[in-house]
């Protein structure tokens, strides 16, 4: 019994990497290129609608301009979140995504919902 409970543990992490251990804002970094689960304190958010694209940008580790890792949502899917910029402002936060590197500084996109979970 004690095996097969072994392996059903052992395919939940294989099959869902989402369920594996999620990394803090200053490990996102190492982690470009990959699909990870990124988790931390919105320190700051901000909507710019004139803005190309017109981005929700909710920075994690420390605020703009000196963010260590951001979640962005284009004005696209906007309406899909709500207005992120004031509910998830000073929440803790997981987003799900591929991580990149824009302008030195790792990245999210959020395209639905389930990407991210708070408090």
């Amino acid at each position: 019994m004690h095996s097969f409970i072994r392996v059903l543990i052992l395919s939940v992490f294989a099959i869902s990497p989402t369920l594996a251990a999620s990394l803090g804002p200053d490990e996102a970094a190492a982690h470009v290129g990959e699909t990870a689960t990124v988790c931390g304190l919105v320190v700051s958010a901000t909507y710019l609608p004139q803005a190309p694209q017109s981005p929700t940008f909710l920075d994690l580790g420390d605020p703009f301009p000196n963010q260590i890792f951001s979640a962005i949502i284009f004005g696209a899917d906007r309406p899909k979140f709500g207005t992120p910029e004031t509910s998830m402002r000073d929440k803790s936060i997981c987003v799900t995504g591929a991580i990149f590197l824009y302008q030195g500084k790792p990245k999210i996109i959020l395209h639905d919902p389930k990407q991210l979970s708070g408090d």
